[in-house]
């Protein structure tokens, strides 16, 4: 009969953190094996030191290289493997003579550990289990005093390998996230989260539990000074209701919050959660307040600490200036639009009224978001793949006049036409007179797609033209797409039309 493996974690440090189960697999084990660097020593064998017994058999297994700089034919990944290889054979002797083998992890087995490529090796030859540890990002989490997560939020796990553009992003897009494998990435990891704008907020943790523990600001962090055996945390942005609760340079609400006030727009795309872009997520998650138009901010998950302020469509002068004058006293802000907040939403309106000298020191920062536009046209196929115009035809804050000028110029030009806000209940003859004004322009068979709540649960899309276009249809959740002279709509064989304009256009 073979012995079992198992894999056992030791927890990030305190051999007091042990569990119940890895000591007494510890104690009983006939053999012991740990991964080593090639000076010998071993933080899974330190940790666990106080439980090994006389008589016990250890593999001490030494890593034949630690970076990327090695003379081997297969590079760092060769050696590496070739490394695994000759481990897992010796632990398997040792099964194959009956002996009980232990596999020290430093954390978690399978959390970032080595063990796996063990288990990857001889789990399936071998009885084998793994009992979990405590990991490092738990450790840190409780020596900070900062919870990971609350409630819905979203905790990201990061190694600090990642190129700094690709972890920016994914930094943005979570609630809380813990970046693994500092050491030589703690310059890039520092990057990405300056790009995310989430440095303010992030930790640093060196070996958390031992007595060489160390935490910090991240952005206080000497780059020299970091070991491997750290990480960079984000804790839960309800967090700061913890500020202060350890001696690790908690400020008081008010020292955190001054200097760091500003206001982010963020466009939440057309309704579809899964069109919101990382970035966005990143601005919502890091904002004290939000603010916006009522039916936008009900599509916000809100966490404990956050506050809404909710408003009117029609007074975005006021929200803005509302929004500024909160980031002025130190409050990080978001203004939330539908589709992207630069193409008839708020961060025109914000910029406007931030150019007032009492705005003048607020940083203002607009985070683009997925048009109306450009939803529309992706469900119904490829309608703005030429040149194109954007044409709201709401006269609430410029006259007809000017509306009726550039609907003509752009027909003239033979410009596809994505048209914004072409009706509501008190506004019901502009679209009228703008179909009979295009089709002076334009033949009765132009495709037009009519896109109604795309995005949303009410979605609807089709294809008409514009001859057959009946205004008493469209209200104001609708976008259209009038098509070019050269926009094609096509049958298909499942009784679907696809849209689409050609790159090319003929000569003259």
């Amino acid at each position: 009969m073979t012995g079992r493996l198992y894999g056992v974690g030791v927890g990030p440090g305190d051999p007091e953190l042990i569990t119940l189960k890895a000591a007494r697999l510890i104690g009983s084990a006939d053999v012991v094996a740990y991964h080593a660097a090639r000076h010998g020593r071993s933080n899974a064998r330190a940790i666990a030191a106080g439980l090994l017994r006389t008589g016990q058999i250890e593999e001490p297994l030494i890593y034949p290289v630690t970076t990327g700089d090695t003379d081997h034919p297969g590079g760092y990944q060769g050696a590496i493997d070739e490394f695994y290889t000759e481990a897992a054979a010796r632990l398997a002797a040792h099964l194959d003579a009956g002996r009980d083998v232990v596999v020290l992890a430093e954390g978690d087995p399978f959390f970032y550990g080595s063990y796996m490529h063990m288990h990857k090796r001889l789990a399936h030859r071998y009885p084998a289990e793994v009992v979990p540890g405590v990991t490092s990002v738990s450790a840190a989490s409780a020596v900070l005093g900062r919870p990971l997560m609350e409630r819905d939020e979203i905790l990201t796990v990061l190694p600090g390998t990642l190129p700094p553009a690709e972890l920016a992003a994914r930094l943005a897009a979570t609630d809380s996230a813990a970046v693994m494998k500092l050491g030589r990435t703690f310059d890039g990891v520092r990057e990405a989260l300056t790009t995310a704008g989430r440095l303010d907020d992030a930790w640093y943790v060196e070996r958390a539990t031992t007595d060489r523990e160390r935490h910090a600001r991240l952005a206080d962090v000497d780059a020299e000074s970091v070991p491997y055996f750290s990480l960079a945390l984000l804790p839960s942005p309800a967090a700061t209701a913890f500020a202060g609760t350890t001696d690790g340079g908690g400020e008081s609400p008010e020292e955190d919050g001054a200097g760091r006030g500003r206001v982010t727009v963020v466009g939440l795309g057309p309704g579809d959660p899964m069109w919101l872009t990382a970035e966005a997520r990143g601005a919502l998650a890091e904002a004290d307040d939000l603010i916006g138009y009522q039916p936008y901010l009900d599509r916000v998950a809100t966490q404990p600490h956050q506050r809404k302020h909710p408003s009117d469509n029609r007074v975005e002068a006021e929200r803005a200036a509302f929004a500024l004058d909160l980031a002025k006293r130190g409050r990080r802000v978001t203004v939330v639009s539908s589709g992207d907040p630069g193409v008839f939403a708020m961060a025109a309106a914000v910029l406007e009224v931030s150019e007032d000298p009492q705005w003048k020191g607020v940083p203002v920062r607009v985070v683009p978001g997925l048009t109306a536009a450009q939803a529309v046209a992706s469900r119904a196929g490829a309608p703005l793949g030429h040149d194109f115009c954007v044409i709201s035809l709401s006269d609430r804050l410029k006259p007809w006049s000017v509306i009726a000028s550039r609907l003509a110029a752009a027909a003239s030009a033979d410009l596809v036409i994505a048209v914004y806000n072409p009706a509501s209940k008190s506004r019901r003859e502009q679209l009228v007179s703008a179909r009979e004004l295009l089709l002076e322009h334009r033949a009765g068979d132009t495709p037009v797609v009519v896109g109604r709540d795309v995005g949303g649960p009410a979605e609807s899309v089709r294809v008409t033209t514009l001859a057959e276009l009946d205004p008493a249809t469209v209200d104001m959740r609708c976008l259209l797409i009038i098509g070019s002279s050269q926009t094609r709509a096509v049958p298909r064989g499942d009784g679907s039309t696809f849209v689409y304009t050609p790159r090319h256009y003929p000569a003259d």
